[in-house]
């Protein structure tokens, strides 16, 4: 019966499909309330834009766990290390948003780490373009170069549009190409391979 009820756990991962457009329409939802946000935030509407901002960082939250499905096959430990990071960052942006005063740290100590972390398992996946990841990777390495000091303005410019680009071209990509299912699946069917080997034997009670 366990084998059996492995065998058919095992089926049901295999033919659960990674959510890839799904991911992307929430990343999208997200952009699109960034963008209302600091356009209310401009007018001089402070409240319903801190609002919009909320909403925004939920939706983030969302695509961070997203995130970790999808790149579960590639490193568990890498995927949800960047789930952790990527949350404790929509945390803190949404303590910010309500709680000013308690808004103390830079919210890139979150978010480079993270874009390295997707970069890099990016890299590491088989359904997924690695020019992707390279974009990530930069644009993490941008987003903490960013928090030295006395960096030159067009260098500002140029990390704010690089993370832009690196994070909208990846939302076109999973909302409008997905992933290659079977190569994700394969990936999936790998790692619950190599973690069934990695697993100790069972003690068979006497």
């Amino acid at each position: 019966m366990g084998m059996l009820s492995q065998m058919k756990q095992g089926i049901r991962e295999a033919l659960q499909p990674p959510r890839a457009r799904t991911t992307g329409a929430l990343y999208l939802l997200y952009f699109l309330t960034a963008i209302l946000a600091q356009t209310l935030v401009s007018r001089g509407l402070a409240v319903p834009g801190n609002i919009v901002n909320i909403v925004g960082a939920a939706l983030y939250l969302v695509v961070t766990l997203l995130f970790y499905g999808l790149f579960k096959p590639v490193s568990r430990t890498a995927s949800l290390l960047a789930a952790l990071v990527g949350a404790a960052g929509c945390v803190e942006m949404i303590v910010g948003f309500v709680y000013p005063a308690f808004a103390t740290i830079n919210l890139l100590l979150f978010f480079g780490p993270y874009c390295l972390l997707i970069g890099y398992l990016i890299l590491r996946s088989s359904f997924l373009p690695r020019v992707l990841g390279v974009l990530m990777v930069l644009a993490g390495l941008g987003w903490l170069a960013f928090m030295l000091p006395g960096l030159p303005h067009f260098l500002s410019v140029a990390i704010e549009a690089l993370g832009i680009v690196a994070e909208a071209s990846l939302m076109l990509w999973l909302l409008v190409m997905g992933v290659k299912t079977e190569r994700w699946r394969q990936q999936a069917s790998a790692a619950r391979a190599s973690a069934r080997t990695a697993e100790p034997p069972s003690v068979v009670a006497n």
